[in-house]
């Protein structure tokens, strides 16, 4: 696919970039209310605050807005990641901190991630392949700071399973936190989990005894 696989007639990039961040906030109100397919181009329209010409300028289909917010909020993933990691200086407390991170933004992207995958299985064969490929290199983001951060602690094959075990644990608090919030808050949670990731990566003892 092409860095834009999203056809636009308008050629003014900041103009893309604005009314689309307009249509996929728009859309998400409307996903959540009424679900994709319930949700008419029309009223992403008017929910975005522009004529339903305009909405057309910018994409051909529903489906396409469905993916500029599948793709939106895996880009807000990568940003989100990106900043929390520390090349210069890897170590087990960045690892910690890329973890939390990572699972805070999923609380605050909850809404937006339940939709993401309640309808991706509207996309085109071609499209759904992109977003999950999107999700694949969040994966491989997680998993090379495991290994830059435990560089002689863990086998590649070890920091790939583990890098998906945080993956999913961050969209487990997304999709059950309103059954874990019964339990845990949001930082008890991420303490606990963390906690379990470092037991499985068993580096804290080795952490506690080179602080001793």
């Amino acid at each position: 696919m092409t860095d834009d696989p999203v056809h636009s007639n308008v050629k003014d990039t900041e103009l893309i970039e604005k009314r689309r961040s307009q249509m996929i906030q728009g859309a998400i109100t409307l996903f959540k209310e009424k679900g994709f397919h319930r949700t008419t181009t029309r009223e992403i329209a008017k929910e975005s605050g522009f004529s339903i010409g305009t909405l057309y300028e910018y994409i051909r289909t529903k489906e396409d807005v469905l993916f500029l917010v599948c793709d939106a909020i895996y880009q807000q993933v990568r940003e989100r990641l990106e900043a929390a990691i520390d090349w210069s200086s890897p170590s087990v407390a960045n690892l910690k901190r890329v973890i939390a991170s990572y699972f805070r933004l999923m609380d605050d992207m909850q809404e937006e991630v339940i939709i993401m995958y309640q309808e991706v299985k509207s996309l085109k064969k071609e499209t759904k392949e992109y977003v999950l490929t999107k999700e694949r290199d969040m994966v491989g983001m997680l998993e090379k700071v495991i290994v830059s951060c435990l560089p002689e602690s863990i086998s590649g094959e070890d920091a790939a399973l583990i890098a998906n075990n945080i993956f999913v644990q961050g969209q487990m608090w997304g999709f059950r936190r309103w059954m874990l919030q019964k339990q845990f808050t949001l930082e008890t949670y991420i303490e606990r989990q963390i906690h379990y990731v470092m037991q499985a990566l068993s580096v804290e003892e080795k952490t506690t005894a080179s602080t001793e």
